[in-house]
């Protein structure tokens, strides 16, 4: 079996249409025609060779296997430096020996190399064109030498690639592996052995046959290797003495490199040891000077524990602590870590929290001081303290305000709240103290604290109230002038913080500008430094010492603070604004004289922030409204006391209107000293109120059911008081006189009252009803907080008195509580009358009482409608009564009405003489409208029943002699009815007592 016959055909890599090897039929029938092969530049060449327009042509094993060198390889500089055991592609193969951080250092371009750019060659392109053009084209118009042996390179590939076809194809496959069964069955082809364990002589030639066949394939690949190991034993010569001439090169680098580095040295001897040398000592120098200025400010602060104690003998609060301030800041920033001040930032600690103790009991002190100081003096705020009689107490409570703020101890208002409500109860206890002493009825001693106040007489107790008023006024001044100075300080100190941040921004602003100067700022503090552990060794006190040291660096800024502080004022309180707020900047001048002003910024950590300032702020404000509201409660323990027993409300109209007026005057001085509007007074007031007003309603309903119940209902004369209290009202002042005008005793009393110009006839009741709702609106003139009150109180007596005349009036309850014999028409006609004069008056009681209620109560005022209502139908009640008294007589003469001579008859002669009498009784007492239209419906009753009685009779209007007695009857009703005073033109319209003909 030949081996041509076995194998497969080989791919062609660079076959002509489909890729497979097909063997030529002739040799001279084989295509003439084949691609250049070109060769790869040189990689260290000493002339040019090769063309540039092949480096895209890879090598082929089989087209160039004669010109294949290594100049033909293709491998970039970055692919063979890479190294592949790393992770990262990007690290090269220098980080093996310098690490992995070597590439990641950036490397400064320098600064003696120019940035060349192909600008630069532009002059030396312009010259080297022309030779460039005439090369190019000799060499195209020359052949390569490459080309002439082109025959010979054909003839040695075709006769490589038909010995290489004999080889089978599966070794030529990248994937040979003989460890695959199936690649080793293709291999060794046991099949074509017996399986049987002899061997026989066709098994033994098969497998010296296949020897054979592998050793051929073996010889002809080892050929084919040594041709093309012998054609590229020139590139192989070629590179050997490329190698040699770059050991070479390296060798005169190194000795380049050794020669640079000997320079170098040399110049490290000659020209930097000794300036860096200099520079050392120079540092050193600085060292030494530093140590120096540490070991001065060691011996300050070593000083500072008996400064503080020196300070606080002298009770220098806030002096103490900015010097406690000021070493801490020290210790931690320049002496952190020294082993001899290990103890002393726990000691300083302790000693300013001894120091917080001792400024809540001085500032506890000062308020109790302050507030229970006799009231004779004049002066609002404390003068002196106790302890230091030399101090003043204005400035020692700034400097106690200033302190505790520093220490935030924002508690402190609670201390003074406390002792503002002790001082309360003493106030009270005082005055109550001061007035039983006076009264010798009174023992103190075996008499309780609150019975006291019972045993006093109202004038005695009213006196006593004032006095309290009075006290609690000077208190709650006193108090005020207090919390402002408080109140003045915490602005102050909320102002400087404000101002001390804007500084700082604008400094940080001139630090960007000025950095220049950096290092000149840094030598001058170092002498400043120098200077000021000097000063503080010699006795100065450390605070002082850095305020000198900060006022050299930041002279302009900070006094320009400075002047801003002190011109502007930042004063709340209206009432003492000006004059505390100067006070306050003097006292901050003077006791914070030791604070450093460079230590503003340590200030302004320790402070509170401006949330805080401004939360103590608005709590001061709250302790002002605190103390009215106490002064107010305890104003009302004194009320409650004396109304336990039910005094307040047995108190007369008049001394009620002066307890209100004491009451309400004092509350408005409270509210205009502290700004807000207090109710628990005015409450408890109010409360006294309802109930006075309670029982001066019961007394008037009672004296006026009395009054009803006595009263004959016979028309009574009129006072030239009541008459002139009627004219008052007419020209709008419905307040009760304070006293009796003069002569109006020696005038007589008329018969009616006058209002308005219409005259009135009314019973004493009515009088006397007119005064008690004038006393109701001189009530609510005195106590407008009981208006709704007292109208509806008003409201009740006058339904009272309507429906009480009522029953004793129509309902002839008059007959069995006064013993009438009778209810006249008189009596009828006064009670109308009565009632009119009360609607008179209804509007104008609703328009006083409209003026003093508020709008959302103007709902109540339709009460008035009501009773006006009640009113007219009860004046309608009683003239109707009086129409149905004629009407029964009318019927009961009418019935025995006979027509008959003589005429006029006696039936209508009776009736005349009783309309006479119903005419004499009513027409003094009602207008004339109201006479005439009361006698009208009399008339219209008088035609009805006589209309009646004649249809009875059957005397009809046909001009009969019946008819004309009836005529004459009427005729004589006629005329003495309208021959009665106001009714002589009054329509009587008598014709209407016949039946109409249908």
């Amino acid at each position: 079996m030949s081996s041509n016959q076995g194998s497969s055909p080989i791919a062609q890599s660079g076959g002509p249409s489909d890729g497979l090897f097909r063997k030529p039929r002739d040799p001279s029938m084989a295509p003439r025609h084949y691609r250049t092969p070109r060769s790869l530049p040189d990689v260290c060449p000493k002339e040019p060779t090769g063309e540039g327009r092949a480096l895209c042509d890879g090598p082929s094993v089989v087209a160039d296997q004669h010109r294949w060198t290594v100049y033909n390889s293709k491998v970039n500089l970055p692919a063979a430096l890479n190294d592949p055991r790393l992770a990262k592609r990007e690290s090269d193969f220098f980080t093996k020996t310098w690490g992995l951080d070597f590439t990641e250092t950036d490397v400064m371009p320098s600064f003696y190399l120019p940035n060349i750019s192909r600008e630069h060659f532009s002059s030396y392109l312009q010259e080297t064109a022309q030779r460039e053009r005439i090369h190019e084209r000799c060499k195209n118009i020359c052949p390569s030498k490459d080309d002439l042996s082109v025959p010979t390179i054909t003839n040695n590939h075709d006769k490589a690639r038909a010995e290489l076809e004999q080889v089978p194809k599966i070794f030529m496959k990248p994937e040979f592996v003989l460890n695959d069964p199936a690649t080793f069955n293709a291999v060794l082809p046991w099949s074509h052995f017996s399986v049987a364990g002899g061997k026989n002589s066709r098994d033994v030639a098969s497998s010296r046959l296949l020897q054979e066949k592998l050793s051929h394939y073996l010889d002809v690949v080892e050929v084919s290797i040594a041709r093309q190991i012998s054609l590229r034993s020139e590139a192989f010569f070629h590179a050997m003495s490329s190698q040699h001439e770059l050991q070479d090169r390296l060798r005169e680098t190194a000795d380049a490199v050794a020669k640079l580095r000997a320079r170098t040295a040399a110049i490290d001897r000659v020209m930097c040891r000794g300036p860096l040398r200099a520079l050392r000592d120079a540092l050193t120098h600085n060292n030494c000077i530093k140590l120096h200025n540490k070991l001065k400010l060691m011996a300050a602060v070593h000083q500072t524990q008996p400064t503080v104690q020196l300070l606080l003998s002298t009770s220098e609060f806030v002096g103490a602590l900015e010097l406690i301030a000021t070493t801490k800041e020290v210790l931690q920033q320049e002496l952190q870590g020294i082993h001899s001040f290990r103890h002393l930032g726990s000691q300083l600690c302790e000693m300013e929290r001894l120091i917080d103790k001792m400024m809540v009991a001085d500032f506890s002190t000062y308020a109790q001081s302050d507030l229970n100081r006799p009231f004779e003096e004049d002066s609002q705020v404390l003068e002196k303290v106790t302890e230091q009689p030399a101090a003043s107490g204005k400035d020692r409570l700034q400097s106690l305000v200033f302190g505790l703020l520093r220490q935030r101890k924002l508690d402190f208002l609670d201390i003074y709240s406390e002792e503002m409500v002790r001082a309360a109860k003493n106030v009270v206890r005082q005055c109550v103290v001061k007035s039983v002493s006076q009264i010798s009825e009174i023992d103190a001693d075996t008499v309780k604290f609150h019975e006291q106040m019972r045993l006093m007489t109202f004038h005695q107790w009213f006196d006593l109230l004032l006095d309290i008023f009075e006290h609690f006024i000077l208190f709650l001044k006193r108090i005020k002038a207090t919390l402002s100075v408080i109140r003045n300080v915490v602005l102050e100190v909320l102002d400087s913080s404000q101002r001390s941040r804007l500084a700082d921004v604008s400094s940080a602003t001139n630090h960007s500008d000025g950095r220049t100067n950096e290092d000149e700022e840094e030598e001058e503090s170092v002498g400043g430094e120098a200077e000021l552990a000097y000063l503080t060794h010699e006795g100065l006190f450390i605070s002082d010492a850095l305020n000198e040291a900060e006022q050299r660096s930041n002279a302009a800024a900070h006094a320009q603070t400075r002047a801003q502080t002190r011109t502007d004022a930042c004063g709340s309180d209206s009432a003492s604004a000006t004059t505390e707020s100067s006070s306050s900047r003097e006292h901050n001048s003077n006791t914070t004289s030791s604070v450093p002003i460079g230590g503003a910024a340590a200030i302004e950590d320790v402070m509170p922030s401006d949330l805080e300032l401004g939360r103590v702020a608005n709590n001061v404000q709250e302790l002002l409204y605190t103390a009215s509201d106490v002064s107010h409660d305890r104003c009302i323990k004194v009320l409650m006391t004396r109304a336990k027993d039910g005094s307040l409300e047995r108190l007369s109209s008049s001394e009620f209107v002066c307890l209100s007026q004491a009451v309400e005057s004092f509350v408005s001085d409270t509210e205009e000293l502290c700004g807000r509007r207090s109710v628990s007074l005015r409450g408890a007031l109010q409360s006294q109120a309802y109930r006075f007003v309670q029982r001066f309603h019961e007394e008037r309903k009672t004296k006026l059911s009395l009054l009803l119940d006595n009263e004959r209902w016979k028309q009574a004369e009129v006072p030239a008081e009541f008459q002139d209290l009627v004219d008052s009202i007419a020209d709008g002042r419905i307040t009760l006189p304070d006293r009796k005008p003069t002569g109006s005793e020696d005038r007589k009393p008329s018969e009616f009252l006058c209002v308005d110009g219409e005259k009135y006839a009314v019973v004493g009741t009515v009088l006397l009803l007119i005064r008690m709702f004038l006393e109701y609106c001189q009530c609510v003139n005195d106590i407008p907080s009981i208006t709704s009150d007292i109208l509806t109180r008003l409201a009740d007596l006058l339904k009272h008195f309507n429906s009480r005349s009522c029953q004793l009036v129509l309902g002839a309850g008059a007959l069995q509580v006064v013993g009438l014999k009778t209810i006249t028409t008189r009596n009828l006609a006064l009670a109308s009358r009565c009632l009119q004069l009360v609607v008179h008056y209804i509007p104008v009681i609703r328009a006083h009482f409209e003026t003093r209620l508020q709008p959302k109560q103007y709902s109540i005022l339709r009460h008035f409608g009501h009773i006006t209502k009640d009113y007219n139908d009860h004046i309608a009640e009683v003239s109707a009564k009086l129409v149905a008294i004629m009407d029964s007589m009318f019927e009961k003469a009418l019935s025995k009405y006979e027509v008959k001579a003589p005429m006029p008859s006696a039936c209508l002669r009776n009736v005349c003489k009783q309309m006479a009498k119903m005419h004499e009784a009513i027409h003094e007492l009602l207008p004339e409208e109201q006479t005439q239209m009361l006698f009208l419906r009399i008339n219209a009753s008088f035609k009805l029943h006589l209309k009646r009685q004649l249809a009875r009779l059957g005397v009809v209007n046909d001009g009969g002699p019946q008819n004309g007695l009836v005529m004459v009857d009427v005729a004589f009703y006629s005329e003495n009815v309208q021959a009665l005073r106001s009714l002589e033109r009054l329509d009587l319209n008598m014709p209407e007592i016949w039946e109409q003909k249908r």
